[in-house]
């Protein structure tokens, strides 16, 4: 028994799979940025990406199962050469579709389109930005990744999002600690980003850091891996248990592999049936039901108000 199962036993919860809400897609782990706090361990020289075959069976189950959000992400999801067979098939098949961005992703010349793409299709964009200011989101980011952020939040407010479209944005925390109060936070981005930038979006998202990957390797380095999960252990709050996303969610990995969440999957914490298992071998309603894989750093989407691909959870 985990820790994490440890704490589910005390409360005597018990963590099954509800009804498929999302099908998140992981197209591959390059991107144009290499965060520090990234559970992917993305970076612009990673060569894993989904393959043309992978993407058109992915694209045949949304065609067949109709799940009602398809939330696409990576490393930054618009260089899989297959984003727009993705997005198009699953808003033709009535799809909602999220585009897990990382705002840089537009400022860069070959991808200056996105912002007009992803408004023609209705796409929800949500958007990294762990701070408001230029100082803290560089430190986690890179040197010049506020100012570009800011950029690309213009153009995307430019054509209706904030205000017609959905624009939300990702915060995360800057070290080994919990995220503030959602709405508290929230508030406070609408207010300095308005002011600052005249930039508006709908919500702001909460996400605690998970201790997997770069950031993972950060606490062991500072020698705060043991103080960050008592920190989330003793954090762990049970009204968080009955919303996490891992009970709607699929996520399918660059080969067509399926986990309960991208955080297993980053940990190639495979679902299986005596072998692991591809989309193509599931269905919704076989899902249903089912034992979700567990370890200790589950108690990051448990610890506080929780902690989501949505933000808080409680």
């Amino acid at each position: 028994m985990n820790r994490f199962e440890s704490k589910l036993a005390e409360q005597r919860l018990v963590l099954r799979r509800g009804r498929l809400q999302t099908l998140q897609v992981n197209v591959g782990r390059k991107c144009n940025q290499t965060c520090a706090h990234c559970h992917v361990d993305a970076a612009p020289w990673r060569t894993e990406m989904m393959a043309e075959s992978v993407a058109r069976r992915v694209g045949g189950w949304i065609r067949a199962h109709r799940p009602a959000v398809v939330d696409i992400t990576g490393g930054a999801p618009e260089l899989s050469e297959h984003f727009r067979y993705l997005v198009e098939t699953a808003r033709d098949c009535g799809c909602h579709v999220i585009d897990r961005n990382n705002l840089t992703i537009i400022e860069t010349v070959a991808f200056g389109w996105l912002p007009e793409y992803l408004a023609k299709h209705e796409v929800e964009v949500v958007a990294s930005l762990p701070c408001y200011s230029a100082e803290n989101v560089n430190a986690q980011r890179g040197e010049g990744v506020f100012e570009k952020s800011v950029s690309a939040l213009r153009k995307l407010n430019a054509v209706g999002y904030g205000t017609t479209l959905p624009l939300n944005l990702v915060f995360n925390p800057l070290g080994a600690k919990l995220p503030g109060p959602q709405s508290e936070l929230e508030a406070d981005y609408k207010e300095a980003l308005r002011r600052e930038f005249g930039i508006v979006f709908n919500k702001l998202f909460t996400i605690t850091n998970q201790p997997i990957a770069r950031f993972a390797e950060d606490l062991r380095r500072r020698g705060e891996w043991d103080a960050y999960l008592d920190l989330l252990a003793n954090g762990f709050n049970p009204a968080t248990v009955e919303g996490l996303m891992c009970r709607t969610t699929l996520s399918v990995g660059w080969l067509g592999e399926i986990f309960d969440c991208d955080f297993n999957q980053m940990l190639g914490m495979r679902m299986r049936n005596e072998k692991p298992l591809y989309l193509w071998d599931v269905t919704p309603e076989r899902l249903e039901g089912g034992e979700i894989l567990t370890g200790a750093h589950c108690l990051a989407c448990t610890a506080g108000c929780g902690s989501s691909c949505a933000g808080a959870v409680a």
